[in-house]
């Protein structure tokens, strides 16, 4: 067993058997991207695809039941759509704490493709929402998203290490506001996307509507303090 500084210990091979799938299943969204193989050949790896999905659906848990591997609070999230080690949709985008705000890493290959040679604007705005938030939760803040905005100034370019960076610029009362940046590594001070998200703590009464089916890994009604839906942050650097 390991944990996160301040976590609950977690099963560190299952850890690794998650990650590790995780990595072969981008691996394989990227080969069908990009794959030419005819006909019969994307008909012979349907039925591979579809006799692993009956392998892992053998034994699930409810959609309102947190993975034995998260811990919303250290804001470990292995399914999360954008930082997620666990997830096929994921890059997945590396964040860590820096002073002032957090960074992030990321390379967006053509599963994630928009106008040719370019990410798809939508991706973006996803990976700002989450890079946003975990700035929030860096300054000891953290809210569910009300508003973001982006300016996309320049496309970004696909299979080219980006650099992300974002920071919480005012906070009052139940409510933040947060500004980031998407850049590429090469040339980090030239900026491609600005963001700006406001981000408001539910109000106490409302916890019980958003989450109060939510149970943890072994089925205990213990819903999240706080929404770590858009907002898991590691510390790795």
């Amino acid at each position: 067993m390991t944990s996160d500084a301040g976590g609950q210990p977690y099963d560190a091979d299952l850890m690794a058997a998650v990650t590790e799938l995780g990595t072969a299943l981008r691996e394989l969204v990227d080969a069908s991207v990009l794959t030419t193989v005819p006909a019969d050949e994307l008909r012979a790896a349907a039925a591979d695809a579809r006799a692993v999905t009956a392998r892992l659906a053998a034994a699930q848990r409810p959609a309102t039941q947190l993975p034995a591997l998260d811990d919303p609070l250290v804001f470990r999230r292995v399914y999360n759509p954008v930082s997620g080690v666990g997830s096929a949709l994921a890059p997945p985008v590396r964040i860590r704490r820096v002073e002032g705000g957090v960074v992030g890493e990321a390379l967006l290959g053509p599963a994630y493709e928009g106008p040719p040679g370019y990410v798809h604007g939508g991706i973006s705005s996803l990976l700002m929402d989450q890079l946003l938030g975990s700035a929030a939760i860096a300054a000891g803040l953290w809210g569910m998203t009300v508003r973001l905005e982006l300016d996309y100034r320049r496309p970004v370019p696909l299979s080219t290490p980006l650099a992300l960076r974002a920071q919480v610029t005012e906070a009052a009362g139940r409510k933040c506001v947060v500004t980031g940046t998407v850049a590429t590594a090469a040339v980090p001070d030239r900026t491609l996307v600005e963001a700006r998200g406001v981000f408001v703590m539910p109000r106490e009464e409302l916890h019980a509507d958003y989450f109060g089916a939510i149970t943890d890994a072994s089925g205990r009604h213990r819903p999240p303090g706080r929404p770590t839906d858009a907002t898991a942050l590691t510390d790795r650097t």
